[in-house]
């Protein structure tokens, strides 16, 4: 929507113009997971008086258990989104509230006090998304496979055949993009077979983030209507690249609207600003502890790898940064901003977008810098000689990113205190940093998926040796 509305009457007007009968309020759980309820928009006064009721402990992960009161979804009028499939039917987001207060354990709040933070300082944290995501399907035995079998090719990267099968979808897909008012600038097929890439223009980021939640839900839902699976798996396949969705990032003047990252003059030769050097130099100083919410699955790691000489995985695998070269963590592809190839989709935006945000603005507040560029085919370098140069590997798995994580104390202080129950879930005044919680959480979900015995350990070991 390219005028959002600010108001509960400017929602009522615009459902109104657009013969809407329902509305989906809904909030996002730590994991990413999106939970709504159907409300009818005759309700809206009330929506917006009482909010959306939920049993946090069924919806997901936010830090309640099944004798918690109730979480309360107020809209934020802005998210407002007409859903251009489905006749009738509009949809919202707001952040999770707990007996009319802020609930800390919200990803939406989290990320809200962390723009407030920035935007104290001066700026407007601004961000862009790549979205990857990958149309598979089931087989007659129920194995996972690419849901075009003509799509085959070594190399299928932009192949205009693969993306004329899939022209319906993802032209579609694109024209909801723009109806949204969002800019969808380009589609293409992507480097592993099946896989499509949509780009959209940059906004700030809490726009943004409550962007790439309803674009995650939009794909999935139109991608059904065509009797396939849009996965944002990171991973979904052994022999294929993987699913990312790379941040695209620069601060602005919050007064003056100017991107403080561009400087045409800028002696390195990447038209980045100090301030846009000091910024990536936070993001790289964080980035062992900063992964386990950008790369928050276990899947996260089997995608960050190198690949071989012949099938490339287009990620990172060092703490780097460079011009437009694709082996670096963070690329300076165009004057006045930074893009992270680190992230995926697997987890949730807000906490993703907390997490660079805390850990840039870090960099410019100890004037951090990144030293000079990496110009090097990182793919190629063996990691003895990158420990040689000083450079530093990017965590190999979950537990590694995550015991990072619990010794960061800039992102400890940016994710803040929680509240903590009792033994027996009584009320009482202790808290923990969120990061604890969230370390928790992610610990169980690595020995979860670590401790189950694979089809592939069965068929190596059954008789070994």
């Amino acid at each position: 929507m390219t005028n959002a509305p600010e108001s509960k009457d400017a929602v009522k007007k615009v459902l109104d113009e657009n013969d809407v009968d329902f509305i989906f309020a809904s909030f996002t759980e730590v994991r990413g997971k999106s939970s709504a309820k159907l409300v009818p928009s005759s309700q809206l006064d009330n929506l917006f008086s009482n909010g959306a009721g939920f049993a946090g402990y069924a919806a997901g992960e936010i830090g309640q258990g099944p004798h918690s009161p109730d979480i309360e979804v107020i809209p934020d009028p802005r998210t407002l989104r007409v859903v251009p499939w489905k006749r009738g039917l509009a949809h919202v987001i707001g952040d999770a509230r707990v007996d009319g207060e802020e609930w800390p354990y919200c990803p939406r709040t989290i990320l809200r006090k962390q723009t407030e933070r920035a935007r104290d300082l001066g700026y407007v944290f601004k961000i862009g998304f790549e979205a990857e995501f990958t149309l598979v399907d089931f087989d007659e035995n129920g194995r996972l496979m690419v849901a075009d079998r003509l799509d085959n090719w070594p190399k299928p990267c932009y192949d205009v055949k693969g993306l004329t099968r899939q022209y319906d979808f993802v032209t579609r897909l694109s024209q909801y993009v723009t109806q949204l008012g969002w800019e969808n600038y380009a589609v293409d097929h992507e480097d592993a077979n099946g896989q499509f890439e949509c780009n959209v223009t940059f906004s700030d980021a809490m726009e943004t983030a409550d962007r790439s939640v309803f674009f995650r839900y939009m794909t999935e839902t139109v991608a059904q209507e065509y009797g396939v699976i849009a996965t944002f798996m990171p991973k979904p396949f052994t022999d294929n690249t993987g699913n990312g969705f790379h941040y695209t990032m620069s601060l602005w003047d919050a007064e003056r609207d100017i991107n403080l990252f561009e400087d045409p003059d800028d002696p390195r030769g990447l038209g980045l600003s100090t301030l846009g050097y000091q910024f990536a130099a936070g993001i790289l100083e964080h980035a062992p502890g900063y992964m386990a919410m950008v790369n928050p699955t276990v899947n996260s790691y089997k995608r960050m790898k190198a690949g071989t000489e012949s099938v490339r995985t287009w990620v990172p695998v060092a703490v780097t940064y460079g011009g437009n070269n694709r082996t670096q963590m963070l690329r300076v592809a165009r004057v006045g901003a930074i893009e992270d190839r680190t992230p995926d989709f697997s987890g949730s935006p807000y906490l993703g977008f907390t997490a660079a945000l805390a850990a840039g603005l870090d960099g410019i507040e100890r004037e951090l810098d990144p030293g000079e560029p990496n110009t090097s085919n990182l793919y190629d370098v063996p990691p003895q000689v990158l420990e040689e140069r000083g450079i530093q590997m990017l965590p190999h798995n979950l537990m590694e990113s995550v015991h990072h994580l619990r010794k960061d104390e800039v992102l400890r202080r940016a994710f803040g205190k929680v509240p903590v129950d009792g033994t027996y879930g009584e009320p009482t005044d202790r808290t923990e940093d969120f990061v604890d919680y969230y370390a928790r959480m992610k610990m169980d979900e690595y020995h979860e998926i670590a401790d189950m015995v694979t089809d592939q350990e069965v068929r190596r070991y059954l008789q070994f040796p």
